[in-house]
């Protein structure tokens, strides 16, 4: 019962709102099949699999709203989680911000669903762990990985005549890897809607090889270097950027995009003319749910054009008090990049740092986006297009906002976090102290 049909869902949908005495309610049904299995010093720890199926309903008295969740689905149930809302809802405070729900929209057709993964069993996760851990054993390496694989749906609706379902599937794996003597560490990890698409075998041999190559790592004084982030190291940074593309935090003077003396950076050049950044939910590659989460529609969205800012996400008060469009924000972004591969970056590196992942990533300075944080899992020296040896981990103070007009090359993008990223070539990355830590 976990993935309801489109028909299914909106039939509950349809009885709660016929319960409703509120002025204005909005229902949100949600259920996925989730399954995972975690293995750690090349054994499986853990596996199972979880089903849930919940509501929230949400009533309106003029400014006033009020929220209940329940996993019943009977009819009194239902029914008494209405009157919950309802008279919570007369309790609230006024807000004076609320907009009206919206009427009927059109959504999107998205590719986020694939039968693959909605036929994930037990033996697909333990199949997918053994070629995980198996070339692991044979190296006397000691692998610790994770996957976790859902299919579910959701759906909305209000009394205005709102209404939208998607159903999605997703699977995630991760996997670290570590010679044995601790000195020595590798990291991948890979995210697919369509589980044919994803070998955790090879995924683990790629952090094989880093942790192989990584154990006898040499300390480089910290400085500006030439870098190469791998697209697990980037993809933090990059959407710490993207979530600070708000536009009233810009129009308040509260971000990267608040123009000194009032206004914005909307329209103005503010990265390397190569930088190409857009959302799309029918993306074959990165596919999302064809609504955000109030009902707007999702849309292709070109947030950075060649190097110039182009939009920025509204909430639907924003945009009314701003009479413009309320684009809602992304929940995952591609980045357009070139058609080298990572090989073909490092054999172009004349003198650099490979980086293979960031860590521990904290904030320093919202209105330039400075952030700190810390490589690991595989850092390595490049000379003359190769890589000579691995170093030791350094703490990092960087902007994506600089980082990305240092940019001197892009590779093929790869998708990572539920984004597609290409490699990155930046020149004068800033490091500024050393870590112990593989």
């Amino acid at each position: 019962m976990a993935t309801l049909s489109k028909e299914e869902a909106k039939k509950i949908i349809d009885k709660v709102l016929a319960f409703s005495k509120a002025d204005e309610m909005s229902v949100n049904l949600n259920g996925s099949r989730t399954g995972n299995i975690r293995y750690a010093r090349n054994s499986v720890s853990t596996s199972g699999e979880t089903n849930n199926l919940s509501l929230s309903v949400t009533a309106v008295y003029g400014k006033r709203s009020g929220t209940a969740t329940i996993n019943e689905f009977d009819d009194a149930s239902l029914e008494k989680t209405v009157r919950r809302a309802e008279e919570i809802a007369r309790l609230a405070p006024e807000n004076p911000e609320y907009i009206p729900m919206l009427g009927p929209q059109k959504y999107i057709d998205t590719p986020t669903y694939f039968e693959s993964t909605a036929k994930i069993d037990p033996a697909f996760r333990a199949q997918a762990a053994f070629d995980s851990i198996d070339p692991c054993s044979k190296k006397n390496l000691t692998a610790a990985g994770y996957m976790e694989d859902t299919t579910g749906f959701s759906a909305i609706g209000n009394s205005k005549g709102l209404f939208g379902y998607n159903k999605a599937t997703s699977v995630d794996f991760s996997i670290t890897v570590r010679t044995n003597d601790g000195l020595g560490s590798g990291y991948a990890k890979r995210d697919v809607n369509d589980a044919a698409q994803l070998n955790t075998r090879s995924a683990t041999e790629v952090a094989m090889q880093k942790a192989l190559a990584s154990s006898t790592a040499r300390a480089l004084e910290p400085g500006k270097y030439t870098v190469i982030l791998e697209p697990a190291a980037s993809i933090d940074l990059l959407q710490n950027m993207m979530r600070s593309m708000d536009a009233r935090n810009a129009d308040e003077g509260r971000s990267f995009l608040s123009k000194r003396g009032g206004g914005t950076r909307l329209g103005e050049k503010l990265f390397d003319e190569r930088v190409n950044i857009y959302s799309d939910p029918t993306s074959v590659d990165n596919p999302d749910a064809p609504f955000a989460g109030d009902g707007r529609p999702q849309e292709k969205v070109m947030w950075v054009e060649n190097g110039v800012v182009k939009n920025m996400f509204y909430s639907r008060f924003w945009a009314q008090e701003k009479d413009v469009k309320a684009v809602p924000s992304p929940s995952g972004i591609i980045m357009a990049g070139g058609t080298e591969s990572l090989a073909d970056m490092i054999r172009n590196t004349e003198k650099g740092i490979l980086v293979t992942r960031l860590w521990y990533i904290r904030a320093v300075d919202p209105q330039t986006l400075l952030y700190t944080g810390l490589t690991r899992d595989g850092t390595f020296y490049i000379e003359n297009g190769k890589i000579k040896y691995p170093v030791k981990n350094f703490r990092f103070n960087e902007s994506p906002v600089i980082m990305l007009n240092n940019l001197e090359a892009m590779g093929k993008p790869i998708r990572v976090n539920g984004s597609m990223v290409p490699p990155l070539k930046i020149r004068d990355f800033t490091f500024t102290s050393l870590s112990d830590a593989v």
